[in-house]
């Protein structure tokens, strides 16, 4: 009688083992399978990895940085060197700073106890935001906190005074500045770009407890504006463009607030240049692209009414997809705004 228990036998057959490599592989390539094995094997036997390795850190990065300035400025010489020391590292890693800016303040509230102190504390923090490009948002942040966290009030000014002060000295040279050598203008321009970033990030706290921006930086970067399109350079040019990407909206609306059309009178300056100014095309051009991005509300996107089709006068945004056209001179020409680019290009082509 048969049952499941008579092919028990079949079941448990012990299994062939599978050919070894050697038995794949004919005796006449025996030399190529010799030597590949050596050529996987051969970066593993000359690795140098080993996971007792020190760990690694960045070229210029200090292991020992926060040690040392957890530690308050009585390990270093100077209060100059310590503020240096903790910009540096600002700037190799900004990512640090909401973690380390409140135990800064506190050392610094600790060791700035003169207006000497006070005032070399501005100056170091003023030539860091005018003297590297990338540190300019860093510097305006790093202002606005030490602005409401320094204790110290000195009868010469507290932190934002002091500041401010060291600000106009530039605002009263920057005619000359504007119309200087190319060393001069980069200066120039590279404290013109902190002052943007010090107008949106620097806040002031009023006696009922609102916040509100600083009305004599608004009307710096007006001036200053101005003093740009009047030496119409291509890097002076360059500089409003970006001061304009970058504070455009804002000013725009605090000067609505006010009932002031200065907007309009920039955008004019702007048309001029580009009609009459020596400047270079790819310049022209981005001149253009910014009255485009004014047209369309700075590129803000406000929800469109759902009752209502999208039209361009009840829709800020209606052309921002439309595609962009070129005439024969390479101008950039979109439908926004039509009696205006009308206009502007009849001028362009008469010339």
């Amino acid at each position: 009688m048969s049952d499941g228990f008579d092919r028990a036998p079949e079941q448990t057959r012990p299994l062939r083992a599978p050919p070894s490599s050697q038995d794949k592989i004919p005796q006449q390539n025996s030399e190529s399978a010799m030597a590949k094995p050596q050529v996987v094997v051969a970066p593993v036997l000359m690795s140098k990895l080993s996971v007792n390795a020190p760990e690694f850190y960045p070229s210029g990065y200090s292991s020992n940085y926060t040690e040392s300035y957890e530690d308050g400025c009585e390990d270093y010489p100077t209060l100059s060197e310590y503020v240096q020391d903790f910009l540096n590292h600002l700037t190799e890693q900004p990512g640090s700073f909401e973690t380390e800016i409140e135990q800064f303040a506190e050392t610094l509230n600790g060791c700035v106890t003169t207006d000497d102190a006070l005032q070399e504390l501005v100056e170091l923090i003023y030539q860091q935001a005018t003297s590297i490009p990338n540190f300019s948002y860093m510097g305006a942040r790093l202002c606005n906190y030490l602005s409401h966290h320094l204790t110290i009030s000195p009868q010469s000014g507290n932190f934002r005074q002091l500041l401010l002060q060291r600000c106009r000295t530039e605002y009263e040279v920057k005619d000359q500045a504007a119309k200087g050598d190319e060393v001069t203008r980069k200066r120039f321009h590279a404290f013109v770009l902190f002052l943007g970033e010090l107008y949106l990030n620097l806040e002031i706290k009023g006696t009922n407890g609102q916040v509100t921006r600083a009305d004599i930086l608004q009307v710096g970067l007006y001036i200053y504006l101005h003093a740009l399109f009047s030496n119409p350079m291509d890097d002076n040019l360059i500089c409003a463009v970006k001061l304009l990407k970058l504070t455009g909206s804002v000013l725009e609306d605090a000067w609505k607030e006010k009932g002031k059309m200065d907007m309009e009178e920039i955008i004019q300056r702007i048309e001029n240049v580009v009609l009459d100014a020596n400047c270079s095309r790819d310049v022209k051009q981005m001149l253009l692209k910014l009255v485009e991005l004014r047209s369309s509300n700075w590129g803000r996107v406000h929800a469109t009414s759902t009752y209502r089709e999208a039209t361009p006068e009840n829709d800020p945004n209606y052309f921002m997809n439309e595609p962009t056209f070129y005439t024969s001179d390479g101008v950039p020409f979109t439908a926004a705004d039509p009696d205006t680019w009308m206009i502007l290009m009849m001028r362009w082509t008469q010339r």
